[in-house]
């Protein structure tokens, strides 16, 4: 880690943090990979007469640190999310008007 911050700059950081919404990798989507493969054998030799719903990749995976609700956003929220990161990756300032 201490390699990295000392060869990225924020800007880099920024555009990789953008990347990984966009298009996630590490070991959070080999899971969700590995989800659906055993989603998909199990459905494939599931008894629909003991078991009527049908498995989804979320039934093999853990899920450490709530990727499953993020995956429930809404798009406009996931975008939002996406314009803040690079935002703050770029240096920007946030001027919006924050309720109290």
């Amino acid at each position: 880690m201490r390699e990295l911050l000392a060869r990225a700059d924020s800007r880099e950081l920024g555009e990789w943090m953008a990347f990984a919404q966009l298009e996630p990798f590490g070991e959070e989507r080999e899971d969700l990979r590995t989800g659906i493969v055993a989603s998909v054998f199990a459905n494939a030799h599931r008894d629909p007469k003991k078991q009527k719903r049908p498995f989804t990749p979320k039934d093999f995976t853990v899920d450490f640190e709530g990727a499953w609700v993020r995956a429930r956003q809404p798009k406009w929220l996931q975008l939002l999310n996406l314009v803040e990161t690079l935002n703050a990756g770029f240096g920007g300032r946030d001027v919006r008007k924050r309720d109290a």
